[in-house]
């Protein structure tokens, strides 16, 4: 391959930057032609006209917000060579409305880009064209004659390119020094796209039709967060009209920490409007979580027996009328009688409709009965007599009385504070032992004063979805799916109207609720014929890293390998043991000397620690933030304080991890948790520690035969 250095500007690599800064000011005159088109605004016109300004309004203002915060972002990061002729036909079919015949390459971007004339500047990385960018080969050159690759300084301007000939006759030996050069490339804030770096095993995964939920198993640096958000990007710019009849997009993260993490990986691709939650705040109706479960409770709490649990209650405060209902109508009192009342509200019950609508239907059936009685005495019923029924004083006192109306949060606190209730509800699913397990003692004076947890949320979500069903989206992004429990994941699943992209490591798995197997999830989300797939080539963690990590894995996931890491670096690893007395000065000199280098830091340690390292850093005038104290705090300091229950899903440059064996014994699954602060490091991790190593990191792992 051929590599121009940043240190040498040839002649070609100023013409490349003359092409990039083109593109950089056509964006900015689409940008001010939206924007102008936005500040025209509109006339009175008609209705008509008024729905229709309505809509441009909202597409020029998505329009502006897509074309925002590119202009210190590289429009292209690659370039295809055809031979000559061979793109006019590929281009024309990503809509260049005048491409020229002669054409012979393309750049590929982040987003599209056209001229004044409509002719496509740079083609978005997710357009057809653009998959033999990612996935041509000697093998398979799909008509590319020389892919090119550009290197960009911190500054963000083109300084390199490399050339890789897919001709066989020309074969060259080597990888590419770009692409590991931007593999590696220090992280400062949250986490990038991966647009230009992403590898054909990734793209497969990111191709993937929208009918087809996808589960991704990938061990850390595997790419699987990168490859989630890619697909949703994918998906928006292949079938954004069915996705949004669909009821949108969104993603779902463990925590608001690790959405800060990603909250920019989407917008650097041009797609703005995707929702981004928690699963807390997904199933929150008002709800504040006060206090964390027991680990047992919460283990049952998420079992999936509970839903048919919630379902009892909810429906056991259905029960009969027993008295004739009198009906006065036109001067006249019409009689509905308790046979007849019952057998009305056995058909509705049966119909399997959602609590609330079985009121209304309840409603409109006793009205028809009247009304028919109406009819057969001689007085014509009309849609407005129907109406009039409906509202009538005894017909609505009888239906509140058979089928009163509930809320969700009621029907799961009566369930968890009252024995009698839970002993009805539950008997033949839970033993007399998990009741208790679950019941609230002292019982709380009022529904107020309830204390709930995260896993009465799901409780709490499962009655809502029972009494009136929940919008719906197109697509759902679920990232470190392996901490959810049956109940959270039927939660996501009944929102889903398409598909899902499931994204998790078993290993990691740090919640005693989580279902443990990839096929049980795909099978609560209400997908069971979902696709499993497994990356296992890891990108980001250096292999000394992984490597010492993967000594855990025969004692937290022994069906699981670690990942053929990418990336090799000698002194990518380091531990230090350290008097307790010294563990102070140790701390201060190991991020020193980690804040002297560039990128960032990450300080993770047992929760119960935070405060007094807080102490110690500050003490110390070290710039840091405490993750989990503020969404946003990624971007304001270079050095991190990270609580180990909120490191999963992030990477940091270097991380310190301080006293493993402390992270191992503040629960009962510490050593998957102490898996996840190894893996969270990008470049160098540093182990430091005054107590002795916990044991699989104590010994050598054992040689293969």
């Amino acid at each position: 391959m051929q590599h121009i250095d940043h240190d040498q500007v040839e002649p070609e690599i100023r013409v490349e930057r003359d092409y990039l800064g083109a593109c950089q000011a056509e964006l900015v005159r689409l940008r001010e032609v939206a924007v102008a088109a936005l500040a025209t605004g509109v006339g009175e016109g008609d209705v008509f006209d008024k729905v229709q300004n309505f809509a441009a309004r909202q597409f020029h203002k998505r329009e502006i917000k897509e074309l925002s915060g590119l202009d210190d972002v590289p429009l292209f990061f690659g370039r295809l060579d055809f031979p000559l002729g061979d793109v006019y036909d590929e281009i024309r079919d990503v809509g260049a409305p005048s491409a020229a015949p002669d054409s012979d390459r393309v750049y590929i971007g982040r987003r599209g880009v056209s001229d004044e004339a409509g002719e496509l500047m740079v083609i978005d990385w997710r357009a057809p064209l653009s998959r033999a960018f990612y996935e041509a080969s000697q093998q398979d050159p799909m008509k590319v004659r020389v892919r090119r690759r550009f290197g960009f300084d911190h500054n963000g301007e083109l300084s390199a390119f490399e050339d890789e000939s897919l001709d066989r006759r020309f074969a060259q030996a080597g990888g590419s020094d770009l692409l590991a050069a931007e593999i590696e490339r220090p992280r400062k804030g949250p986490m990038r796209d991966i647009v230009a770096t992403i590898q054909p095993e990734q793209m497969s995964l990111v191709r993937s039709p929208v009918e087809r939920t996808l589960c991704v198993q990938g061990a850390p640096g595997t790419g699987k967060t990168a490859v989630g958000l890619h697909r949703l990007a994918y998906l928006l710019f292949t079938e954004r009209e069915r996705l949004q009849r669909e009821g949108g997009v969104a993603v779902i993260g463990p925590n608001r920490a690790f959405l800060a993490y990603v909250r920019n990986v989407l917008p650097a691709l041009g797609e703005v409007e995707v929702l981004q939650t928690t699963i807390d705040e997904l199933t929150n109706s008002g709800i504040t979580v006060t206090r964390a479960e027991e680990p047992r409770t919460e283990r049952i709490k998420g079992d999936a027996r509970m839903a048919e649990v919630v379902r009892r209650q909810l429906w056991s405060r259905i029960r009969p009328f027993d008295e004739t209902v009198h009906v006065k109508h036109l001067q006249r009192t019409w009689h509905l009688y308790p046979e007849e009342v019952a057998d009305e509200l056995d058909e509705v019950r049966d119909r399997g409709t959602d609590y609330s609508s079985g009121i209304e239907l309840l409603a409109q059936r006793l009205a028809l009965l009247v009304l028919r009685q109406m009819e057969r005495a001689g007085h014509p019923g009309s849609t407005a007599t129907l109406r009039q029924l409906r509202r009538n004083t005894a017909i609505v006192r009888a239906v509140q009385q058979m089928w009163p109306e509930t809320d969700s949060a009621r029907i799961v606190f009566d369930l968890l504070t009252d024995s009698d209730y839970l002993a009805r509800a539950a008997d033949g699913i839970l033993s007399t032992d998990e009741q208790h397990a679950i019941l609230c003692t002292p019982r709380p004076r009022s529904l107020k004063a309830m204390s709930w947890t995260s896993a009465d949320l799901a409780l709490i979500d499962e009655a809502s979805a029972m009494i009136e069903r929940p919008a719906k989206l197109g697509h759902i992004v679920v990232d470190e799916a392996q901490d959810l429990s049956p109940m959270q994941i039927r939660a996501i699943g009944r929102r889903v109207a398409g598909s899902c992209t499931v994204l998790g490591d078993l290993a990691q798995a740090t919640s005693l609720s989580a279902v443990e197997d990839w096929t049980a999830v795909l099978t609560h989300l209400g997908r069971p014929d979902g696709q499993i797939e497994e990356l296992t080539r890891g990108y980001r963690v250096p292999a000394q890293v992984i490597d010492y990590a993967a000594r855990l894995l025969p004692h937290i996931a022994p069906e699981l390998r670690g990942p053929a890491s990418y990336r090799q670096s000698a002194d990518a690893l380091q531990t230090s043991r350290t008097a307790p007395d010294e563990m102070t000065e140790t701390v201060v000199a190991a991020c020193t000397t980690a804040l002297a280098d560039e990128g960032s830091v990450g300080l993770i340690a047992a929760d119960r620690d935070i405060p007094e390292l807080h102490k110690v850093l500050s003490g110390s005038g070290l710039r840091h933030v405490i993750l989990g104290t503020d969404e946003t705090s990624s971007d304001s300091a270079r050095l991190s304080l990270v609580p180990v229950t909120l490191a999963k899903g992030l990477e940091f440059d270097t991380v310190l991890v301080i006293e493993p064996t402390r992270i191992v014994d503040a629960e009962q699954r510490g050593l998957r948790r102490l898996y996840v602060a190894l893996t969270r490091a990008v470049s160098n991790l540093r182990i430091i520690h005054a107590d002795a190593l916990p044991g699989p990191l104590a010994q050598e792992p054992a040689m293969s035969a």
